[in-house]
């Protein structure tokens, strides 16, 4: 009598499918946030700290959209042998297990190795706690153990130099995507020692932006912000620089210049940038028209951009 399959062998592939899902649904959603410049909807203002840093796109894309294609390949390695017979073609599937066992150990070994190389920044250069990236980390290495244990492996010495090198290999990706990540925010981003600045803006005003800057200032609107906000920075540049500078912005890292995080803690800021204007606090960016129409103002309005 023949012993029977470990279940861990039969069910690992379904598991690894449906975790594969649940990322891929999730990055899709913090994607389509980045993209259009939403909010996430999050418990703490870190998830808005990691979309709106500089670590949260890469060659000029989201870095969810990678994570997207990540779990979509992980997801098409783990259902290939599902959709083959396991009755009448019991070889072919036997083959296309082994083969897509071999690139799931590959590919999940890379995002573990990624993910916790991002866990790293998130804590340590981000400094902020982020839900959605934790619970990304959680699925890289679910991924990577169900896919560990739930095969049988002949070669385990092959095995784990394949790993190792791939291991090596994300590692040097990683830093060189990052190194030059920090060397293309690196240009203006110090001012002196009242703290950082974040990019320069690089547009002008026209006579519209600095008229309705003025009416907002006057009209006791504030906006909140961060200095490496990416978000922060294409409002500034909706305004132009000669506008921007009259706007009452407030800095809400506490390394930036004039810091004042405890009045952003008071006003209950959650993500960057926020608009209060009126006593009510508006997230995201705001085109300039929308500012004119919640702060009533009445003057010319052929803005720019």
């Amino acid at each position: 009598m023949g012993r029977s399959t470990p279940w861990v062998y039969r069910w690992s592939r379904p598991m690894i499918a449906a975790i594969a899902i649940i990322g891929m649904i999730e990055n899709i959603y913090l994607t389509s946030i980045k993209l259009l410049g939403g909010t996430a909807v999050c418990p703490t203002s870190g998830c808005e700290e990691v979309l709106n840093s500089p670590y949260a796109t890469v060659l000029g894309l989201p870095l969810t959209l990678f994570g997207f294609l990540a779990y979509t390949t992980v997801l098409l390695l783990a259902v290939a042998p599902l959709i083959v017979n396991p009755v009448t073609e019991k070889a072919r599937r036997q083959t296309v297990e082994a083969q897509t066992g071999f690139f799931l150990f590959l590919v999940t070994t890379a995002m573990v190795c990624f993910s916790s190389y991002l866990m790293f920044l998130l804590f340590f250069r981000i400094q902020a706690i982020c839900p959605y990236c934790i619970a990304s980390a959680l699925f890289c290495l679910s991924l990577f153990v169900l896919t560990l244990i739930g095969t049988s492996w002949e070669d385990l010495g092959q095995l784990w130099f394949s790993g190792l090198g791939i291991a090596m290999i994300t590692a040097i990706v990683a830093l060189g995507l990052y190194n030059s990540v920090d060397v293309a925010n690196a240009p203006n981003s110090l001012d002196n020692s009242n703290g950082q600045t974040g990019l320069a803006i690089t547009t002008t005003s026209g006579p519209a932006e600095i008229a309705l800057a003025r009416h907002l200032t006057q009209t006791g609107a504030k906006e909140y912000g961060a200095y490496w906000c990416s978000h922060c920075y294409d409002q500034k540049q909706l305004f132009g620089k000669e506008a921007f500078a009259m706007i009452n912005y407030i800095e809400c890292t506490s390394d930036g210049k004039n810091s004042q995080t405890q009045v952003c803690e008071k006003a209950g800021i959650q993500g960057f940038p926020t608009w209060e204007i009126g006593g009510k606090l508006y997230p995201g960016i705001q085109p300039l028209e929308k500012l004119a129409e919640l702060s009533n103002y009445q003057g010319q309005q052929n803005f720019k951009f």
